[in-house]
């Protein structure tokens, strides 16, 4: 499939596939939205616990990861991060989006680069108190062991292009891959969406959304 770089609203680049005419991130722009999505709504939530295992469903450009590793550099947290993702991108296309360059320091820009270098379905320390583990999976295919999660990071492609990644079973087993007290966050505020996660057990919250979206969704366990 097709894939192209382009500039979001926040002046930060996605990928844009032309034959879904759907991007990796908002349109208004993809630091803002994941920084209010999954860092606000999600880590924020966690941040300050003496361990927190994440699970990124779309690890996709690594956005989330080198976000999640800046906002938790200065924490005491221990992060076991899994991020999961069956079409892994390209290093010309991680180079294309330039990333790195949002980023404060050098530290972070090697990590990110890192990241991108370190291999597939094996854990690798990226600092001492952040391990990386990414799934080279499909979701429908991936099985979890029940409890394990604080945080899941749900960042797929929208129901309208990726409908089987937004079933009740697909929640049915996210919710039970979390722990008591777990969240669930995503981008998505559809009703049916919202109906599936509360059809699962989760309690939904409609929270607002990031700039360009009224709405956002996280479900508790």
């Amino acid at each position: 499939m097709q894939r192209t770089i382009i500039t979001t609203g926040d002046g930060s680049k996605t990928i844009h596939l032309p034959d879904w005419n759907e991007n990796y991130h908002s349109s208004h722009g993809a630091v803002q939205e994941a920084k209010h999505v999954f860092l606000k709504h999600g880590l924020d939530v966690f941040l300050g616990n003496s361990d927190i295992h994440i699970l990124e469903v779309g690890f996709g450009t690594g956005l989330n990861t080198i976000l999640t590793l800046e906002a938790a550099l200065n924490s005491d947290s221990n992060i076991t991060y899994d991020g999961l993702e069956a079409f892994p991108i390209s290093n010309d296309e991680m180079v294309a989006l330039e990333y790195e360059n949002l980023l404060t320091s050098d530290f972070l820009k090697n990590k990110y680069k890192e990241i991108h270098a370190s291999p597939w379905d094996r854990s690798q320390k990226i600092t001492p108190k952040f391990t990386l583990t990414k799934i080279h999976q499909e979701l429908q295919k991936q099985n979890f062991t029940p409890n394990t999660y604080d945080l899941i990071y749900f960042d797929a492609f929208g129901p309208r292009v990726q409908e089987g990644m937004w079933t009740k079973e697909i929640f049915q087993k996210l919710y039970t891959s979390l722990k008591p007290g777990g969240y669930l966050v995503t981008y998505c505020a559809k009703g049916q969406v919202k109906r599936d996660l509360k059809s699962v057990g989760f309690f939904v919250e409609a929270l607002p959304g990031p700039p360009g979206k009224r709405e956002m969704t996280r479900g508790r366990k």
